[in-house]
């Protein structure tokens, strides 16, 4: 037989179907190894298509040489990623192993256990809510009739949508089909993992996400392509689960941007879930308590089933919100990092025996190191972005590269030695609250302090064993935490999203407020919240105060349509990067040009001029970028328009034989950061 094959060689030059005589049958999905090139050098590859006759005569065939025991891919993953080289303009090999496991098996044939110490959280919840029942009967009906809907629910904070999760699972795995559950951040998985451990037993359930070690991953990898565990949880990439029959995927906390893929392939998590689900007739639940704009226009316009779940289970009211104009605090001579009711509020709540949670989406001690004698900024030599400093390692990092630099002791442009930290960053507040509440134990939860396996889990099990009074954070504490005596949530800037140029930095910062704010009043108590601002007056700021999600969407999808943003079109921004600046934006120029040349005059209208990056510089490398309005219902017509242009690239490279070749141009369909 033959058999059409995808080689695992990451160029665009042999990204092609290469076509192999095959000794024994093989099916599509097959990994095997082939003779490759010139030298016949051994590439392992994937079978894509296979025929017993070919309809032309092909001289000098290439046999393969094996077939891989361990490792094989479903028809229906090969047909995914073949849709995601097609849809995000990827290589069909970074698309294939999306699919495939990271690692090897045991020399030593041991089983590696991920979660050993989680210990199942058995909750006998036997009364639902109206709401609940509601949602269930609604999502019960698809899952037994194999219809392939799309449910948004949305529910507030504490409402209960875990149980629906869980419930709806059940009746996916009675009906003989799996289910993948996904969180939108690694932090929250073992939470969920102990639940559903509880509810469902260890041994049908697997674990997916990239904290894991190698061997972890790929004993859980063939766990799920054997059919011995029917339920996967994990992060982004468990979509990619090897599950042979999907009944339900579950994408909880719906609008987080990690489930768009910041690498290549830049997919959209739910772009995938919803072409697997298709092929088994499964249905997709989208929840969150803040759904994205999006979402909820989607539902609005009929294409998602909306269930919503207004009231908390508990039937405890959602937490008093209260909002602090900080430059008001700022009149009265306050120059503290808290306003002086949030300093009050968390000593009350200390002394009643409660939590406190207090949110910043900013880590580091402060946020740039300026000369105040002449202005200078500390910025990244290979960025061009102001570096953070970190007190904890006493040097400055720059968040985009990771790069770092010695913090100098005189100014480099002036040589004062009136060099300064400004802004605040979580370990500053952390810092401040231990010598505010020395009576307090303090905890940090951001990307400094969960570097090293098993760090999340710690600190978050202190915080929930009461070992730890006082909860700083960056957007990590704000995601489906649910600890139930925390009396107290303080948002210290609600400002530092609202300043980032992007058209959907109001969005986020309503989201991350209410977010946040959710984590209080989940026990007994109401729970309080203080949002300290300098733009108490901005309507994603009174919104989230007063948690009213329908009167931000109104307001919100008025500007999105008035503006023509999504979800009224798709974006697409092509980003030309290089080693030299003059060139990138000749090249990015030069690309402009060739896109005038395809299109018409009313579709270049939807086309802006190239420009550099806001964030023009980011590791060596210079960035400019042409964005794409793409009306709606036309994605195909631009699409074809962008793969012409990025194949002219690609020729260009190679033929390019002097050091401009060092270029790349990146694509990527409805980004979620424009910088």
């Amino acid at each position: 037989m033959y058999a059409g094959v995808i080689i695992d060689n990451k160029t665009d030059h042999t990204d092609s179907v290469y076509t192999y005589i095959c000794d024994e049958q093989v099916s599509v999905g097959a990994k095997v190894y082939v003779p490759f090139g010139r030298g016949n050098r051994e590439k392992s590859a994937y079978v894509v298509s296979t025929k017993e006759v070919l309809e032309e005569e092909h001289s000098g065939l290439k046999t393969v040489l094996r077939v891989d025991e361990e490792i094989s891919l479903t028809e229906e993953m090969m047909d995914t990623a073949l849709f995601m080289k097609k849809r995000y303009l990827c290589r069909s090999i970074d698309a294939i192993e999306c699919f495939t496991p990271s690692g090897s098996s045991s020399k030593r044939g041991k089983k590696r256990v991920p979660l050993k110490e989680a210990k199942a959280d058995i909750q006998k919840i036997e009364k639902l809510t109206e709401e609940q029942t509601h949602a269930l009967t609604k999502i019960y009906t698809a899952i037994y009739g194999g219809s392939s809907e799309i449910f948004l629910l949305h529910g507030v904070t504490g409402s209960g949508k875990t149980e629906v999760y869980m419930r709806s699972i059940a009746k996916a795995l009675e009906t003989g089909k799996g289910a993948i559950m996904l969180v939108p951040e690694i932090s929250l998985t073992k939470q969920i993992i102990e639940r559903f451990f509880g509810r469902f037993g260890r041994e049908n359930i697997a674990v997916l996400h990239s904290k894991l070690s190698m061997g972890e991953r790929y004993d859980e990898w063939q766990r799920i392509r054997k059919g011995q565990a029917k339920i996967v949880i994990g992060a982004r990439s468990a979509v990619f689960a090897p599950l042979e029959n999907i009944g339900l995927v579950i994408m909880d906390e719906e609008h987080e941007t990690s489930y768009k893929s910041d690498k290549a392939p830049k997919y959209e998590t739910m772009e995938i879930a919803l072409r697997r689900l298709k092929a088994f007739g499964g249905s997709l639940i989208l929840g969150s308590a803040t759904p994205s704009v999006t979402s909820y226009q989607r539902a609005k316009d009929g294409l998602y089933h909306l269930l919503e779940m207004k009231q908390r289970y508990n039937e405890v009211p959602l937490p008093r919100v209260r909002v602090k104009d900080m430059r008001e605090e700022l009149l009265a001579g306050n120059k503290s990092i808290l306003s002086r009711e949030l300093a009050l509020k968390i000593e009350k709540t200390l002394e009643a025996g409660e939590q406190v949670i207090l949110f910043l989406n900013r880590r580091g001690y402060s946020t740039f190191i300026s000369c105040r004698e002449c202005g200078y900024v500390l910025k990244c030599k290979d960025c061009g972005i102001s570096m953070t400093y970190h007190k904890s390692a006493k040097t400055a990092v720059c968040h985009y590269c990771g790069g770092t630099a010695k913090v100098p002791d005189n100014c480099p442009e002036c040589n004062s030695r009136y060099i300064r930290h400004f802004g605040t960053g979580t370990e500053k507040v952390e810092e401040f609250i231990a010598e505010t509440f020395p009576n307090a134990k303090v905890g940090r939860l951001d990307l400094d302090t969960v570097r090293t396996k098993g760090s999340v889990e710690r600190i978050l099990g202190e915080f929930c064993k009461g070992k730890t009074n006082v909860l700083i954070g960056t957007q990590l504490v704000a995601k489906g935490l649910d600890f139930r005596n925390v009396g107290l949530v303080g948002v210290i800037s609600a400002d530092v999203s609202l300043n980032i140029p992007d058209f959907r930095s109001a969005e986020r910062t309503f989201q991350l407020i209410t977010q946040a704010a959710g984590r209080a009043g989940r026990g007994d108590s109401r729970g309080e919240v203080v949002i300290q601002t300098y733009t108490p007056e901005h309507y994603a700021v009174q919104q989230a105060a007063k948690q009213d999600y329908n009167a931000f969407f109104n307001q919100e999808i008025r500007l999105r349509k008035l503006l023509k943003y999504p979800p009224y079109c798709d974006l697409v921004q092509i980003m030309f990067t290089g080693e030299r600046e003059d060139f990138v934006e000749k090249l990015a120029l030069r690309g402009y040009q060739l896109l005038s040349e395809m299109m018409s005059k009313e579709q270049l209208e939807n086309v802006f001029k190239p420009q550099a990056a806001p964030v023009k510089q980011e590791a060596g490398k210079f960035r400019y970028q042409i964005l794409i309005k793409i009306p709606k219902g036309e994605r195909n017509t631009y699409t074809a328009f962008v793969k012409t242009l990025r194949q002219r690239v690609i020729d260009s490279k190679r033929i390019t034989k002097n050091k401009k070749s060092d270029y790349m141009m990146l694509v990527d369909f409805n980004p979620y950061s424009l910088i």
